[in-house]
């Protein structure tokens, strides 16, 4: 696993465990934790590197790759785009290459809902327009679009997994997220109820009920049961395809805050700013797709149960930090 030492890997790592899967995973760790690999052996290694790749897929004996190494903050890759290319594309290319240097042929790819770029209607299906309008859905995009070739070219088969809004952490509080500096709403808000800095609700005139963004949050555990179907798919010879995750349930942002200061008991110091350039106002999933052909279902939909399980690794968080600190 590319990146699995990362928020959503490293759920996937511990579900595929689980499953009885033998896990390894391969991270140069400058996102990722030693820590969140748990009980998998982790090879410390860039993905751009495709000697150190092979020497991976050859010495573990892989049979699949599951790749989440990738740059993943929006608004860094319209600021960086040449860095989004370099990591995203031409280091997904270079683990690519070294599968096929060493017969690996299945491949699932975290993807992303931004490959649609602004929605045309919803909820958002597979066969919808892809438009991205920023750096990173269009990398992620440029692999979707090559893995095809690379089917016909050498028998790659791939799941693309599109993700909506990963949130929520592992209900037995062994993972979560754990990003630097936190750009996801969910942790952010914790921060504000904790005397951190004021959560921004950017966008209060949407044409939705309360004038926010509605976004669809899936629970992480959820996005990981989602990889392991995927490779019994592809292992049972399933055919390669594209396939949204989400729980079909849009949440707003003043919801989102509601459901923190429920399950906190504490106020959420928010102020109110202008809309962020090209957020749409509506962005959800009909995962009708991955239901019908994986057999996945979200387990932990709840937006209450999401930002519950995120609360207690949070609190989690904070006491470590404290203790090591102190």
């Amino acid at each position: 696993m590319t990146g699995g030492a990362g928020y959503v890997g490293s759920h996937a790592a511990k579900a595929l465990r689980a499953a009885g899967y033998r896990t390894t995973i391969y991270d140069n760790l400058s996102a990722g934790h030693r820590e969140a690999a748990l009980d998998s052996p982790l090879i410390e290694g860039d993905i751009g590197d495709v000697d150190g790749v092979r020497r991976a897929l050859r010495d573990t004996g892989a049979s699949a790759v599951m790749h989440f190494a990738a740059w993943l903050n929006v608004g860094d890759s319209v600021r960086d785009p040449a860095g989004y290319y370099r990591n995203n594309v031409l280091g997904t290319l270079a683990t690519l290459e070294a599968m096929q240097a060493e017969s690996c042929r299945r491949f699932v790819f975290s993807s992303s809902c931004a490959v649609y770029g602004e929605p045309v209607d919803t909820p958002l299906r597979e066969t919808h327009p892809t438009a991205p309008i920023n750096a990173y859905g269009q990398t992620k995009l440029a692999i979707e679009q090559a893995l095809p070739h690379y089917e016909r070219a050498w028998g790659l088969q791939s799941i693309r997994l599109r993700y909506f809004n990963a949130a929520g952490a592992d209900p037995e509080g062994e993972l979560g997220e754990d990003h630097d500096p936190e750009i996801h709403v969910i942790p952010r808000a914790f921060e504000a109820a904790t005397g951190g800095r004021g959560l921004q609700i950017l966008g209060t005139d949407y044409p939705t009920p309360d004038g926010t963004c509605l976004r669809d949050y899936v629970h992480v555990t959820d996005l990981a049961s989602a990889h392991v179907l995927a490779l019994r798919h592809l292992e049972s010879g399933g055919a390669s395809a594209s396939y949204n995750l989400g729980t079909e349930r849009p949440t707003s942002v003043r919801e989102i805050v509601a459901a923190v200061e429920r399950v906190t008991g504490r106020q959420v110091a928010r102020q109110e700013a202008p809309r962020r350039p090209g957020d749409p106002a509506v962005l959800y999933a009909s995962a009708g797709r991955a239901r019908q052909d994986l057999g996945w279902l979200p387990a932990r939909p709840d937006i209450d149960t999401i930002v519950g399980d995120a609360w207690r690794w949070f609190t989690k968080l904070r006491s470590i930090s404290a203790a090591t600190a102190g």
